[in-house]
């Protein structure tokens, strides 16, 4: 081969620059696995929320699926209604907000940091396009 002549480029050889596939192979699988592993750790993590100065509390999983309503029979008069309501679907967003932030962080932690960009919308707890 003359001098300066690069070798042949097969399928079987890397070209500089490009990245190893089968070792991104192996980072998209252990990913996987991380992210799969902190699904079914937020099925078992619970976080609360209370409204009306702890009138009304609400438990949420890390699944985004209300566990609990707790209600402070003070709270309930029957000539306001509204404003139980109201406390009811204040301690609900709240809790709904604090477990997807939970999410956030348990499957961010599992994604090594990788911006997931579009993924959102693959129905993952805490990831919102």
């Amino acid at each position: 081969m003359p001098k300066g002549a690069k070798g042949p480029r097969g399928p079987g050889r890397q070209q500089p620059g490009m990245p190893n596939m089968q070792q991104m192979l192996q980072q998209v699988q252990q990913m996987q696995h991380d992210m799969e592993a902190a699904q079914e750790q937020l099925k078992h993590e619970i976080v609360s929320a209370s409204a009306g100065g702890g009138m009304v509390t609400v438990e949420v999983t890390g699944e985004l699926q209300v566990k609990s309503v707790t209600i402070d029979p003070e709270a309930v008069d029957p000539q306001d209604v509204e404003m139980l309501a109201d406390m009811v679907m204040a301690a609900v967003n709240e809790a709904l907000r604090c477990a997807q932030e939970l999410a956030a962080s348990k499957l961010g932690g599992a994604t090594g940091g990788l911006d997931l960009g579009g993924l959102g919308g693959l129905g993952l707890p805490g990831l919102q396009p």
